[in-house]
């Protein structure tokens, strides 16, 4: 009997030491996870192990800091095909990148990787104890919180399955690949206006659906009209694709629009409960509050990548969790010192 077993089982049984060597997963490249964590305590908990989380890791690691990552195994770019406007990886695929990353992190002994989600935390006498949903309670001096963001895809048949491949957010990191392509901009006023002047050096073929009423300014009204942007304001049925890639938009009287890409800015809200949890405080966007060394308003407890910042780029994400891994290993030094 041909039984298909899946990698997360292959774990939950015995551990990941040969499973790169011993299962040709299609498409699975070989990463030497911590195949039991019996530990408990660490200097440092990171919950989150994509770009910003491995980086804050690989910082710490290179300065012999006791650290775990736990991950769900869930980034919010898993659909995007190719990343974008970040050096030495531009046009690679994103699960490569976060792959190599995690290979290079967790060649440094003293960095631990756990697959798991985080459903809970807590500051307990100065130190900090974190829940995964399968029962694990572990504990750290300091806290990272690299957990991103969800965004809120409206309810419109085919936006999911473009998300990220021809639905996009940023004009940086996917505009250059969509130029003079026959492009639309799915969000109003402000938002609209401002995402609709980032993409019009890029092509000459742009419409406005704002998906209901509008509500420009009078001002810019006139500007989008002096740029020939015309708007539609009827509410959207469906995005026809094939595989993510958007053939046409239908409209709910019937009519249709062929188009290329999308732009879509949408609302957003934390993926994880963490930052709530703890009393992190939020921007006015939504986002968690740090200082330019990426401290949130809880002493002890960091934040870095797409949770605290509107600038969502790989390169951001890495650069941040480079701030968060020094300041964390300075805060130490301090302490013990």
């Amino acid at each position: 009997m041909n039984k298909k077993i899946t990698r997360r089982k292959i774990i939950k049984i015995g551990g990941v030491g040969l499973l790169g060597s011993t299962f040709p997963f299609t498409g699975f490249s070989y990463i030497k996870l911590t195949p039991m964590i019996t530990k408990k305590s660490f200097e440092v908990i990171i919950v989150g192990g994509s770009y910003a989380g491995l980086s804050a890791a690989l910082a710490l690691g290179r300065s012999l800091r006791d650290v775990l990552i736990i991950d769900s195994g869930l980034p919010c770019n898993r659909q995007t095909p190719h990343s974008h406007n970040f050096l030495t990886h531009d046009g690679e695929e994103p699960h490569m990148i976060a792959e190599k990353a995690k290979r290079e992190v967790l060649a440094y002994k003293s960095v631990s990787l756990l697959e798991g989600l985080a459903v809970r935390a807590e500051k307990t006498d100065g130190r900090f104890s974190v829940y995964t949903k399968d029962g694990g309670v572990f504990d750290a001096r300091k806290l990272v919180l690299a957990t991103g963001i969800k965004d809120q895809v409206p309810d419109i048949k085919g936006f999911a399955d473009c998300w990220g491949i021809s639905i996009i957010h940023c004009p940086y990191c996917h505009g250059y690949e969509f130029k003079d392509m026959k492009t639309g901009i799915f969000a109003n006023g402000d938002q609209a206006y401002h995402l609709t002047s980032l993409v019009d050096n890029l092509t000459d073929n742009l419409v406005i659906l704002t998906n209901g009423p509008s509500n420009f300014s009078s001002e810019q009204m006139e500007k989008l009209a002096g740029h020939s942007i015309n708007i539609i304001e009827t509410p959207v049925a469906e995005i026809s694709n094939h595989k993510g890639q958007i053939k046409s938009v239908v409209f709910a009287d019937g009519a249709t629009l062929d188009l290329d890409a999308l732009y879509a800015a949408l609302p957003f809200e934390q993926h994880s409960k963490l930052s709530a949890q703890l009393a992190c405080e939020l921007t006015e966007h939504g986002h968690i509050q740090v200082d330019l060394f990426q401290k949130t308003s809880v002493p002890g407890v960091f934040a870095c990548g797409d949770n605290s910042t509107p600038f969502r780029a790989v390169s951001y994400a890495v650069a941040s969790g480079t701030i968060v891994g020094s300041m964390i290993n300075m805060e130490l030094v301090q302490e013990e010192f």
